[in-house]
């Protein structure tokens, strides 16, 4: 955190297919070594691969995964005295969407499928019936 002054939040880009705030995070978070077209393709096939499953639009389910992720409160610790507390705390909508992509990315790299973009389409519909 900075002592002099306050920095800006950058503005993100939507991305160019969905026109989605979200989505063009969600690229982001998936890229790896700067490689940002093949993270576009991975996430395009997982939004693919849900709409051949469910029929309904992947932006939505996407979007309704994302929220049931994410958390609405965390615990910090606090010194009192000479002992360490857990206090729950609310975090901010930024780092709640945060948190919420970097959990559904690591546990879709955790899961057994072939490729990223099929594991990515099983945790996105696990996610969205809160699995």
């Amino acid at each position: 955190m900075p002592r002099r002054r306050e920095i800006p939040e950058r503005i993100v880009i939507p991305d160019s297919k969905y026109n989605s705030m979200l989505a063009a995070k969600f690229i982001k978070s998936i890229m790896r070594d700067g490689k940002k077209s093949l993270a576009e393709s991975i996430l395009y096939d997982a939004f693919d691969i849900i709409e051949k499953k469910t029929n309904e639009a992947p932006l939505k389910i996407f979007e309704k995964a994302v929220d049931n992720v994410k958390p609405l409160i965390e615990v910090k610790s606090r010194r009192v005295g000479g002992s360490t507390y857990q206090v729950p705390t609310e975090i901010r909508q930024s780092r709640r969407t945060a948190l919420g992509i970097r959990w559904i990315i690591s546990y879709a790299r955790t899961r057994s499928e072939t490729s990223m973009a099929v594991k990515l389409a099983g945790e996105f519909l696990c996610a969205s019936s809160k699995e």
